[in-house]
Order: C-alpha cells, then structure tokens, then sequence
C-alpha cells in the first residue's frame, strides 16, 4: 500500500505540496480540485481545473515524477442532486470537468459525493440518484475514469443533522450498486464516519471488497457524555455552526478509536493494495501550514508501520 494524503488542507503551490510529501516518505496526492472560488469547508483548489491544458499537465507529471510521486485520485466533494437545480448543474459542470481533467492527467479515480435534495426522502432521491449518475458514470467510462463515493453522512448539509447524503450506509450503498450498474463505480471508504455512525468498519471491508477503490485515514472520537445529553443527531439548539453536532470529532490516525492495525490488515486480507489517504480534519493541528503539516507527518508515521 501506498501513504498518501489529501491536498486541500495545504494552502501552497503544488511544488511545495509535492517536495513536502516527498520529504516525509509520502508516494501519493489526492489533489482537492474544487473550483477556485469555493465556500466549501475543507475545500481547496491545489489544480486550477478552468486552466488546465496539455501544457500544464505534462509539467506536472514531470513534477511528479521528480519526486516519485503518484496522483491517488481528483477530489470534488459537492451535493450532485442539490435541490436547486441552477446549482446542481453547475456542480456537474464542474464534474464533469474534472473527469477531463484526470483524463489529461492519467488519472484513474475522481472522487465526490452523491448529495441529498434536502426537500425529499432518501427513497425519492435514489430515483434522482440515478437519474444522474448514469449519464455520469457514461462520461467517465469515456475517458476511462473511475468514479468513487466517499461515505460522509455530511449532517452539515440537513437543518437537523441527519443524513446530507444517501451514500452513508450499506444499505444505501447497495442500493446505489443495483441502480447504476457499473465496474468503474465504487467507494472511498473513510472508517471514521462509519465508527461514529455504529457500523462494523472492517465488516464493510469483506463485504464491499470489490467497491473499494481508494481509502481515506481519518480517526474519530466520540464522547459518550454528549450522546447522552444530544442523541445520535446531535446538539439541535445554540449550534455555533451547521456541523457543531458537539459528540464526536474528527482527529490524526492514531489519536481517536480507530483500530488502525486490524482496519489496514483486513484491508490486506481482501486483496486492497492501493492508496490510503490522510483526509486532515484535526481541528488540533490547524490554524498555521506548519499546523498542518505537523499533523500530515504525524498521520504518516502512525500508519506507515502498518503499510
């Protein structure tokens, strides 16, 4: 398996991205590839999508390859069946963009969300779902890119913290399977949301084996005395933000619950070999870029003997 990490938490150029990854043992970058102008939390735009050409593709991939450095994947998280339809079609515009893009580049996964009308029921979405993600998975099959779901409930995106998304759950995701048929569909499974959502993460593992493309490293702790004052929802008054549930946060693997040891084992065991990908949202290790990168070099340390 390979270390690596995602770039949006990196305000820097890309050669400063890459000689830092290169510095610390990593061999893969998941480059963010949200549009410049993003009020998306935990967005970034380390590849400018608009300006991308041949030209600056191959000036990458010499970069790249400098520092023996593999792109994991493009990430572009978004509510694809937002309510809004004005705003749904510009966030597939842009995905559909980024599918070029990782086609100019090599690239053989893009990563995002499905999203949630937030005005319908998750059975209702799922007839929305595949409304538009079958002409979407046509168009990447076209440029032979694989689309992959990462499994954040995204509670931020509904007024009661709830589901913001219908791609949470094995459930969901078998429903989704079924609906859009396609070898190129699958997952990148991020074990700390299913930790705090009560779902077996290594059971996930045997089960969806052939789903999962890629793998995001993120730790979680749950603080039990907050569940029993909020629920499973979480805090519903006085929330100093959309995502201030208030009973568990996210945190560097190796320093929340996460049994990294068995998670990376049975990974091994069903045959994954690819890209685990530190997605850093370790409000401890914030603030400052030398923050950030404190915590990345942490993160890799820890997961590195298990690799």
């Amino acid at each position: 398996m390979k270390a690596g990490f995602l770039t949006g938490c990196l305000d820097l150029p890309l050669t400063e991205i890459v000689e830092f990854a290169s510095t610390v043992g990593f061999q893969a970058l998941e480059l963010s590839a949200w549009p410049v102008v993003s009020s998306r939390d935990y967005s970034g735009s380390t590849i400018d999508i608009e300006r991308m050409d041949q030209k600056k593709a191959e000036e990458i991939s010499r970069l790249l390859q400098k520092h023996s450095i593999t792109i994991s994947s493009l990430a572009y998280y978004d509510n694809n069946l937002h309510h809004d339809l004005e705003v749904r079609e510009g966030y597939l515009r842009h995905l559909h963009k980024v599918i070029d893009v990782a086609h100019l580049l090599d690239v053989e996964l893009v990563g995002t969300f499905v999203g949630r009308d937030q005005t319908k029921t998750i059975a209702a979405n799922m007839d929305e779902f595949e409304k538009v993600f079958t002409p979407l998975l046509s168009y990447a099959e076209s440029k032979n890119v694989k689309i992959m779901i990462e499994n954040c409930p995204m509670p931020g995106w509904n007024l009661d913290g709830c589901g913001g998304t219908i791609s949470y759950s094995p459930e969901l995701w078998r429903e989704m399977f079924k609906r859009v048929v396609s070898k190129n569909f699958g997952l990148n499974l991020d074990p700390s949301h299913l930790y705090w959502l009560g779902i077996d993460y290594l059971r996930v593992i045997s089960d969806f084996k052939d789903r999962i493309f890629h793998v995001h490293a993120k730790d979680v702790v749950v603080f039990k005395d907050k569940v029993y004052e909020y629920g499973i929802f979480g805090k519903q008054l006085n929330r100093k933000s959309e995502w201030d549930v208030d009973w568990w946060t996210y945190r560097m693997p190796g320093r929340g619950e996460i049994d990294w040891a068995k998670f990376i084992a049975t990974l091994k065991e069903n045959g994954y070999d690819g890209v685990i990908s530190i997605e850093h949202e370790d409000s401890e290790y914030e603030g400052t870029v030398e923050k950030v990168k404190a915590g990345l070099k942490l993160g890799y340390q820890f997961l590195a003997k298990y690799l």
